[in-house]
């Protein structure tokens, strides 16, 4: 792959260290993790090297990223070939989703991670619920999401900086914007994913922590035995 073909993110360069750190502190020693709009692919080349024991599968929704994601992970050897996943097919219901009636197709049936970094606010608000329900199918009882980027909190200041990319979002799309974390807990109890931690990230970012909960992993466990 000619390594001409990769994309590049200043913000991904920026934050792979810290997520990278967050996610080795939560995560056990290996596993098999999805991840969501990967994007240019810098964040699965660094990632898989800093969580060895872990397999990474990339994602995205644009068929452009595909091959700057296989660029950035050329000779990676824990990185699986990247998949077409639009989330958002679940939520059309137009004929297009009727086309690619199960997005996630070529999704690993079990995964142990779902890690997904600044997408819902460069996406319609459908497309959380699409992640969840995609989430919930495919992650394993004890599997964790992953949830990375900025969001609104109720009864906490908002950073200027966030106001002010929350106002140029929605500027350059009426669908986009900043989401509150309330209403993506929300969506995610929704789907038996609940909060379990909420991590605070430099820049004004977080990384949020689901999981299905005791009850909700229980019953997960009786339907995969």
């Amino acid at each position: 792959m000619n390594t001409d073909l990769r994309l590049h993110s200043p913000a991904a360069e920026r934050n792979r260290e810290p997520i990278a750190a967050a996610l080795s502190r939560l995560l056990p020693a290996q596993g098999l993790a999805l991840e969501i709009a990967s994007g240019t692919g810098q964040h699965a080349a660094y990632l898989q090297a800093a969580l060895p024991g872990w397999r990474w599968q990339p994602s995205d929704g644009d068929v452009r990223s595909l091959a700057s994601i296989s660029a950035w992970c050329v000779g990676c050897a824990n990185v699986l070939p990247p998949l077409h996943l639009d989330v958002l097919a679940d939520a059309r219901g137009d004929a297009r989703a009727d086309a690619c009636a199960d997005a996630w197709a070529g999704v690993p049936a079990r995964v142990d991670a779902v890690y997904c970094a600044n997408l819902l606010h460069i996406a319609p608000w459908a497309a959380c619920a699409a992640l969840m329900r995609g989430a919930a199918r495919h992650l394993t009882a004890p599997g964790l999401l992953l949830l990375y980027g900025p969001f609104v909190v109720d009864g906490e200041a908002t950073a200027p900086s966030n106001v002010n990319f929350d106002a140029d979002l929605r500027a350059r799309d009426a669908a986009w914007g900043l989401r509150r974390l309330a209403d993506v807990v929300e969506q995610a109890a929704a789907v038996g994913l609940q909060l379990r931690e909420r991590v605070t990230m430099p820049a004004n970012n977080l990384l949020l922590v689901f999981d299905r909960g005791r009850a909700t992993a229980s019953l997960a466990s009786a339907d995969q035995r």
